[in-house]
């Protein structure tokens, strides 16, 4: 028996194994539908004129003819009309230069922009409003997670986590 002796203590009085273990499990599941929104932007009219070694001539309505005028914009529901200008060049064989431009902007509108719906501005985003439909998400107590698609505009995102750590 006392040959066994320090077996048995050797075995019996050993260090325990030391390591803290963790596992945590989590589902989750969202489900989100979009919102309808319209964005715009009105653009103004623009008129500009500009040259040199040019005589200008322009009648505004019914007026009489302006010498060395550029004219003005006519503006009716917020839409400008360009006046009607005629230009000569002042010296004949001498330089000249000239130019004329215009912007055409949107008219004024009586009703604030429908989403989807084209309206009468130049710059315009309209993203319809999504549809629920069969949109659905579950989590079982097993932890199984099941999404449904939706209609447009719509999403469903089920995750698992399965998280083990060991120290």
């Amino acid at each position: 028996m006392k040959k066994f002796l320090p077996i048995l203590l050797l075995f019996g009085f050993g260090s325990p194994a030391m390591a803290d273990l963790t596992h945590k499990l989590s589902s989750s599941v969202q489900l989100s539908v979009s919102a309808g929104a319209t964005q715009v932007e009105r653009i103004g009219t623009t008129y500009s004129v500009s040259g040199s070694g040019v005589d200008t001539t322009y009648t505004p309505t019914g007026g009489s003819a302006v010498s060395d005028g550029i004219g003005s914009l006519t503006i009716s529901s917020g839409v400008g009309a360009i006046p009607t200008l005629e230009a000569t060049q002042k010296t004949a064989g001498s330089a000249f230069s000239f130019s004329q431009s215009f912007t055409q902007g949107d008219a004024i509108s009586s009703n604030a922009p429908s989403t989807g719906a084209v309206s009468n501005f130049s710059n315009q985003t309209s993203t319809g409003s999504g549809t629920a439909g069969d949109l659905a998400g579950t989590i079982l107590t097993s932890g199984a997670v099941t999404v449904t698609a939706g209609g447009a505009g719509t999403v469903a995102t089920g995750q698992f986590v399965n998280e083990l750590t060991i120290q």
